[in-house]
């Protein structure tokens, strides 16, 4: 069903939009009904994937335009931040984590968020006023109590969202943002042995970061220099302020520490923030293992010089305006 009128489903906190799409020269929502169904899966895709297993949501699939979200008058828990990252460096770790506390919803990589920043690339036609609009309203949504405990909401983005900060960031001014990364050499090893789909070339739609990398690059090239842009953006983000570099071994103690402010979490929730801490993150049923000194050691000498060649600079830099910290990102015992 297409035409549901707000009030029909708005009403219900149970609901949450799963896609944003155009049609009929308008931009919609699609919906599905979750519940108080926690989302503490390692991605909102996985979340969703679930939901939409239920015989109620194959039968029925409401949508609207963002404008309609306007009409909707129901209280919403506050965005409180932005987890920007450089791929396979702990941002889904940070993610799990977070999901752990019933006070916070986790958005992780939603897809209605991703189609809302990149989508004046499909339609040049529509503003960034307009695009502005779709993602405080969709905020609005993501953020209505689901199951009466949430007092705080997190984005964990795409990778590729850096290159979109500026207009998250006219959206929800003032909310603090982070960008975790992580030796790039690790980052381009872990996408050789399984793909992220901004590394394949052609697969994950347009963006700046990668649109006039030839598509003929060696694999490894490619993904080097994806990921130096990456990281370059990253950069430039944290040097004006924007952001706050943290850096992959500091997890995942960083969390209940230094950033326990900005995620607003309390010292009561530390121990269940341990504890989710040493699960996998990808893998939530299997306990983590620390992996950098693997990553490094299947590095040959041709690849260690192809990503210095492209990622090295910018990952030296937020070294340097991190601190330095754990001698250039190596493996450090006993973190992740």
């Amino acid at each position: 069903m297409d035409r549901l009128s707000p009030p029909a489903f708005f009403a219900q906190p149970g609901w949450l939009p799963i896609r944003a799409w155009r049609a009929d020269d308008a931009w919609r929502f699609d919906w599905a009904w979750f519940d108080r169904q926690p989302l503490d899966a390692p991605f909102f895709r996985d979340s969703v994937e679930d939901a939409l297993r239920l015989p109620f949501n194959q039968a029925l699939r409401p949508s609207c335009t963002p404008e309609a979200l306007a009409a909707g008058d129901w209280p919403a828990v506050p965005l409180t931040a932005l987890v920007y990252h450089a791929s396979r460096c702990g941002s889904t770790l940070i993610a799990q984590m977070l999901a752990s506390q019933p006070s916070h919803a986790v958005y992780a990589e939603a897809m209605p968020i991703d189609q809302l920043l990149r989508a004046r690339y499909r339609d040049p036609g529509w503003s960034e006023a307009e695009q502005v609009t779709a993602l405080r309203q969709l905020a609005r949504a993501y953020g209505r109590p689901r199951r009466g405990s949430e007092r705080a909401m997190v984005f964990k983005l795409d990778a590729w969202s850096v290159a979109e900060a500026g207009l998250l960031r006219a959206a929800f001014p003032g909310v603090p943002a982070l960008f975790v990364y992580r030796d790039p050499v690790e980052i381009v090893v872990s996408h050789l042995h399984q793909p992220g789909v901004h590394t394949v070339p052609g697969v994950n739609g347009p963006s700046p970061l990668w649109d006039d990398l030839p598509v003929t690059l060696p694999r490894a090239e490619y993904i080097a220099r994806v990921i130096g842009r990456i990281l370059a953006a990253g950069l430039a983000e944290c040097r004006a302020g924007t952001m706050r570099p943290l850096a992959y071994p500091a997890l995942p103690q960083a969390i209940w520490g230094e950033l326990a402010p900005v995620f607003e979490l309390g010292a009561a929730a530390r121990d269940a923030l341990a504890i989710a801490g040493q699960r996998n993150a990808k893998r939530p049923d299997e306990t983590f293992r620390a992996d950098s000194a693997d990553k490094q050691a299947a590095a040959d000498p041709a690849l260690l010089e192809l990503v210095e060649r492209w990622a090295g600079e910018p990952y030296r830099a937020l070294e340097a305006l991190r601190g330095g910290a754990n001698g250039g990102n190596r493996q450090v015992a006993g973190l992740p």
